[in-house]
């Protein structure tokens, strides 16, 4: 397990695969590449379990089907992990967490992405599929205001990934299954521990949702992460999570507690050096308020490609840059652009630089 891991690190992967019947795999700027080595036994991935588990966590998987967690290797290298039952077997999934917090103009954010860090209260969600760099997107964006603000920051996280310190802030983080048994309970629970800002690691159900919402409604800044693409389709994922009669209700308060949402794709580069990050930010204007309050939202997309002067930015126009200044090709702004023809008329003649 040591020598897979030290590989991982080495080749700069982002997720190791162990599972019965394949060589280990390693995925390396988004592509998944096996291993030169013989296929592993149902042996060889309950040793190789077992070498970054406790028996707690295996007892759970027996039990459960899955397990989340989280360790160090060689001190200063962590691992996200998830050992699954398949077919009556042991497999696993391992993602390397980043050494270090980037800053925001690293990662690539929107500028005014800095602006939200210090809103007095409401809702800011993080949103994309799975893999592409939501955590990431967070951990800086709480180690900004822990740096610059003394507040009181939260976490509820399954598993906690990313270790914050104390700064001007003070930072307290709660594991799932670990401090608390899942996130609508740690969420409640941090409501009575006077937090300036919460972290819900994901909103999963219906009343972490409800519980989120409300949280932002009474004078806390809550983050949290679903997994959606698009401003547009995460208010609506939200509102159909509740009963139909309690939608508008939820339209009501979102529309006046959504503060903003930022949906984020993580894309290989033309020249194969690493992955580059597209953003689409959608920030809670009168006019947005509308829309969500309305049952609209079909129209948000075009409200935030002409937003730009409240710092909104299209996914579009974030795709467009990049391919422009030759980091993805025009396959690749098709391919993800919600909006392809939008994209080709931001286009227009114009050419990447090559």
């Amino acid at each position: 397990m040591e020598d897979l891991l030290r590989l991982v690190v080495d080749e700069g992967a982002s997720d190791l695969h162990l599972c019965v019947g394949s060589p280990p795999a390693l995925r390396i700027n988004g592509e998944l590449r096996k291993l030169q080595l013989p296929p592993l036994s149902p042996d060889d991935t309950e040793t190789l379990a077992r070498a970054v588990t406790s028996d707690a966590n295996l007892q759970r998987v027996s039990e459960e089907g899955s397990v989340d967690f989280a360790f160090s290797f060689r001190g200063n290298d962590r691992f996200r992990g998830n050992v699954y039952r398949q077919k009556g077997q042991v497999g696993m999934a391992l993602r390397t967490i980043p050494k270090r917090m980037m800053s925001l103009e690293e990662i690539g954010l929107p500028p005014a992405v800095s602006e939200l860090l210090h809103l007095p209260r409401g809702l800011v969600l993080v949103t994309g599929p799975t893999g592409s760099g939501k955590t990431t997107s967070l951990a800086s964006m709480l180690d900004v205001i822990n740096a610059t603000t003394p507040e009181h920051i939260m976490t509820i996280e399954d598993p906690i990934e990313y270790f914050h310190v104390h700064k001007k802030g003070i930072v307290n983080q709660r594991e799932v299954g670990v401090d608390v048994p899942n996130f609508a309970e740690g969420l409640r629970r941090a409501l009575r521990q006077d937090p300036d800002v919460i972290l819900v690691g994901e909103m999963r159900d219906l009343e972490t949702m409800e519980t989120a919402i409300t949280a932002a409604e009474t004078g806390h800044l809550v983050f949290s992460t679903l997994h959606t693409t698009g401003a547009a389709r995460t208010v609506d994922r939200i509102v159909d999570a509740f009963p139909e009669d309690r939608q508008e209700q939820i339209r009501v308060q979102l529309a006046s507690n959504l503060k903003a949402v930022l949906s984020q794709l993580l894309l290989p580069r033309q020249d194969g050096n690493g992955r580059v990050a597209a953003f689409e930010l959608m920030i809670n204007t009168p006019s947005i308020a509308a829309l969500i309050r309305d049952n609209k939202t079909f129209r948000i997309p075009n409200d935030i490609l002409t937003g730009s002067k409240f710092g909104m930015v299209s996914l579009e126009s974030s795709l467009v840059e990049h391919y422009l200044s030759g980091a993805i090709s025009y396959d690749q702004v098709i391919g993800k652009a919600q909006d392809p023809q939008a994209a080709n008329q931001l286009i227009g003649d114009q050419r990447p630089r090559k």
